[in-house]
């Protein structure tokens, strides 16, 4: 929805592709941001071949330049999201990147979204991508200035989706092998003083992410799916629920399906209130479908053993009382 405003650079999935490695280091040259950027991101063959839609890069086109296997982060779902051209302006970024001078990596990150939103004739930048959750303290730690806009749903009906979620069932899979040796990988993603530094170092523990594929292969209960959303829910409320309403927006999925025109609203005034635009809004009040729900049709004691698991991150938001 908010691609389609005029006015708005929508930077979708940036940092979670990223890596563990986005906010590390101090002043790092645009030749280190731009193999950030390039090299190419082990998961995405996993990810492509379970023929997960939210890749947008088109690998069946056989004219396109890379494969899963040597597919660049930005170009999963970034660069495609923003443009058609998304060879020509990948190629564009990467000489913009190489030519910047030693800063602190967020500073690199504001000198793209900058960058590009002259190239694209924007006036603001949003970044969203699933899970921030677990990042929030990092990214406002890196962009004190920044306001937030929480979409969240139902944690029972999350937990489904989740379940089917290459990257979760990765996370989780991952979650769960540290546990083995005594090790609480999201407590550890979670700490604020020194995330940097320890998320330097889970990058190197290489054995943790060897054998994706027979992470994949171990099915996870859905309840340990419940559990780590409740738990993202629990981090967001931590590191941002004080937040004024100027600064935090909470939006509920199933507000924009019942009531879309009144949502998109709410938006795009919280966002900048100069940039409501009456023919954007008739047109993105469109795209909200609605969706029957998984949950009811499971038995009745999946249905109680995921509200259990989930019923810290409902009551938080108002679905349980």
């Amino acid at each position: 929805m908010l691609n389609k405003h005029p006015a708005i650079l929508s930077l979708s999935e940036f940092f979670s592709l990223l890596g563990l490695n986005a906010f590390t280091g101090r002043r790092v040259t645009g030749e280190y941001i731009w193999q950030l950027y390039s090299e190419p991101a082990g998961q995405m063959s996993i990810i492509e071949r379970e023929s997960f839609g939210e890749l947008l890069y088109p690998f069946s086109d056989p004219q396109t330049r890379f494969s899963a296997t040597t597919l660049p982060p930005i170009m999963a779902i970034t660069v495609p999201h923003l443009t058609d051209e998304y060879e020509d302006l990948y190629d564009e970024i990467g000489r913009f990147v190489r030519a910047q001078p030693k800063m602190l990596p967020s500073d690199h990150y504001r000198s793209l979204f900058t960058w590009l939103g002259l190239q694209l004739s924007k006036k603001l930048w949003i970044e969203r991508h699933g899970g921030s959750l677990v990042m929030a303290s990092r990214l406002l730690r890196h962009f004190p200035e920044a306001r937030v806009v929480h979409i969240f749903r139902d944690g029972r009906e999350t937990t489904l989706s989740m379940s089917k979620h290459p990257s979760f069932r990765i996370i989780l899979a991952l979650m769960r092998r540290g546990k083995k040796i005594g090790l609480d990988l999201y407590r550890l993603l979670e700490k604020l003083e020194e995330r940097d530094r320890l998320t330097c170092w889970l990058a190197k523990f290489q054995w943790l992410r060897s054998d994706v594929d027979s992470l994949l292969n171990k099915q996870s209960d859905l309840s340990e799916f419940a559990e780590l959303w409740s738990k993202m829910i629990e981090t967001g409320h931590r590191v941002f629920g004080h937040f004024p309403p100027d600064r935090l927006l909470n939006l509920r999925f199933e507000d924009i399906l019942e009531n879309p025109e009144r949502e998109v609203k709410r938006l795009i005034r919280f966002i900048s209130p100069e940039l409501e635009d009456n023919a954007w809004v008739k047109e993105v009040v469109q795209i909200p479908r609605q969706k029957s729900s998984k949950f009811v049709l499971l038995d009745p004691n999946t249905q109680r053993e995921i509200t259990t698991a989930c019923r810290p991150g409902l009551e938080r938001l108002g679905y349980l009382a």
